[in-house]
């Protein structure tokens, strides 16, 4: 299996991001049917609260991450990026159980500062997020298919620094997203 990985990482890439996406798009388009979920309302309540410091505390491995290779501390490196990826999907797995059964969360703010704020700072923090899928599944596909000899002959680096880049911005843009949400307005 790892040998089949190996060669095929940019297709299996573009797998994983297509069912991620997918299930992203169909959670928030309304297409889970009505049932299929156990409804835990005390959860459903704290999601975006758990998310917040999920949030937050994948800003710090991916720093960490950052860090650390720049150090050339392959094992903290290696450690911090996969906590990473451990931390978004725990992050997205109770945004779609919550988007769900819930749907979107409606802003309840002025006008102006939803259309001039609000809105441009979430459709960057999707958009960050849609590109960043596939980078951080290629990123992450290479490292663990490939030794750590042979990392410096892909595009492993190059793509793990924007994917990285992309990852924090839609991160703090997502705490920005709810500290706009659940505390200011």
């Amino acid at each position: 299996m790892q040998s089949y990985a190996r060669e095929h990482v940019r297709g299996l890439a573009a797998v994983l991001s297509a069912l991620s996406l997918a299930l992203v798009f169909g959670a928030v388009g309304g297409y889970v049917p009505d049932g299929l979920l156990p409804r835990l309302d005390p959860l459903v309540e704290m999601i975006p609260h758990i998310n917040v410091v999920i949030s937050a505390t994948a800003i710090g491995t991916i720093l960490r991450g950052v860090r650390a290779i720049r150090r050339r501390d392959i094992k903290t490196h290696r450690q911090s990026m996969l906590a990473s990826a451990a931390l978004f999907a725990l992050f997205l797995l109770l945004y779609l159980y919550r988007i769900s059964l819930t749907g979107p969360t409606e802003f309840g703010g002025p006008d102006i500062v939803y259309q001039f704020i609000y809105l441009p700072m979430l459709a960057i923090h999707i958009l960050f997020a849609i590109i960043a899928v596939p980078l951080v599944y290629y990123a992450l596909l290479l490292a663990t298919t490939h030794s750590l000899s042979e990392l410096p002959g892909t595009g492993h680096a190059r793509i793990g620094r924007v994917a990285a880049t992309l990852w924090l911005v839609s991160f703090a843009l997502g705490i920005c997203v709810w500290l706009m949400i659940h505390i200011l307005f």
